[in-house]
């Protein structure tokens, strides 16, 4: 077991010494977690865009669709990147319709696939279409289904 220890150590020491000196040789074995950190936060702005299936073409008419309900709902850039900005302007609009009553944050979690269903539910009676969702919270095939159907309409025009 020391020699196992003592081969280790020096290993340790010689990548260091060839990565830059002795003084990095104890970190040397630390760099995954700085490498952790950026996969995390990678993954982070990946998840900043959530578009639930929609494509750019369908999500610029959610953004407009937005945009032309009212200045308090404006999603920012018609970009077809459904980020922070557009959807704490679908929750504003979800809570005026007393479909939503979390924080205005931007975050698409269960609380705004409610009132996203919700609101498709509601509008059906408008558009003609027939939703019938499960207020379930969970953005399955269903709500994306009908969540691509809405947007099939171009809004921006």
């Amino acid at each position: 077991m020391r020699a196992l220890t003592k081969a280790l150590v020096s290993v340790t020491a010689a990548v260091g010494i060839a990565a830059g000196g002795l003084a990095t040789a104890g970190t040397a074995m630390a760099a995954p977690a700085p490498v952790q950190r950026q996969a995390v936060s990678g993954e982070v702005t990946t998840l900043a865009v959530v578009n639930l299936g929609l494509n750019t073409t369908r999500a610029k008419h959610w953004q407009c669709y937005l945009r032309n309900v009212g200045p308090e709902y404006n999603p920012g850039t018609i970009d077809g990147q459904l980020g922070t900005n557009s959807w704490k302007a679908a929750q504003r609009l979800f809570r005026d319709l007393d479909f939503y009553n979390d924080s205005i944050d931007g975050v698409v979690g269960p609380n705004t696939i409610t009132a996203l269903q919700r609101f498709l539910n509601w509008i059906d009676q408008y558009t003609g279409d027939d939703y019938n969702l499960a207020v379930d919270g969970k953005a399955g095939p269903a709500t994306k289904g009908a969540f691509w159907d809405f947007n099939g309409r171009n809004f921006c025009a």
